[in-house]
């Protein structure tokens, strides 16, 4: 590895701690996953937090998520094939004028909480994901969960797929993410969360059972919504550039 990225997923609210944080955190990272209107975000917030990135050359990506206010998107729920690509088209298209009005471009997608969950484990859900994105846009990134099903799909699909990890989430022995709903699904150290980007640096993760996951990372992910983000990703850019690794958005084809 000599490149990655760092990514985190912004314009959720608009709070003044929230605003406050995101303009401390978005100088830090190189790309930017924009709530769509679904499961937060506005398009007055968008535009807002597209500017702020544009402001320190941040990629700008969507983030699309279910239309689950209450639970944050972050809710298990089915879905058919039809209304995946209406829900992501719709989102999609939101985030574009916005940009478009400010003359900025859409780089990449990511999806949001249970939607990015299902669609890396359902390969019927990630065909959809993909089959819409490439539809809307082919030269758009997708940010997947790294060794998913959303993954494999969006190769197949022909999309350039950026392999995501997270350094402060906890991964079980099948390569996916603890729910959140489950204790021990966010890392909440700083100890913990060098542990575990030092072992994606090399190539693994280690489960909650124990398990080392063989893991590859093109962009690396930390949450915004983690009351010690700001700490977390100036320890993190501080690991990488340790490594003699470099810090840069990834490009489009």
């Amino acid at each position: 590895m000599t490149t990655i990225d760092l990514n985190s997923d912004v314009g959720e609210y608009a709070t003044p701690e929230w605003l406050a944080r995101e303009a401390e955190l978005i100088p830090l990272i190189t790309s930017a996953n924009i709530a769509c209107g679904v499961h937060a975000g506005t398009p007055d917030l968008m535009r807002r937090t597209a500017r702020l990135a544009s402001q320190h050359s941040v990629a700008i990506g969507a983030h699309p998520g279910f239309p689950d206010t209450e639970h944050f998107g972050r809710r298990d729920r089915q879905i058919q094939a039809e209304e995946v690509e209406s829900l992501l088209s719709t989102q999609l298209n939101t985030l574009a004028g916005v940009l478009s009005s400010e003359q900025l471009t859409l780089a990449h997608v990511k999806l949001h909480g249970a939607f990015y969950n299902l669609a890396a484990r359902d390969h019927r859900v990630a065909e959809a994901v993909t089959r819409t994105i490439a539809s809307f846009d082919p030269h758009l990134l997708l940010f997947a969960l790294a060794g998913s099903e959303l993954a494999k799909s969006g190769r197949t699909a022909g999309l350039t797929v950026i392999e995501e990890a997270f350094a402060d989430r906890a991964y079980r022995s099948d390569g996916t993410l603890v729910p959140r709903t489950e204790p021990g699904a966010m890392i909440e150290s700083s100890q913990q969360v060098r542990q575990q980007l030092r072992a994606i640096l090399k190539g693994s993760v280690t489960s909650v059972d124990g398990q080392s996951v063989p893991i590859q990372a093109d962009t690396l992910c930390v949450h915004l919504d983690s009351p010690h983000a700001v700490t977390f990703l100036r320890l993190v850019r501080q690991e990488i550039e340790s490594a003699g690794i470099h810090i840069a958005k990834p490009l489009s084809p």
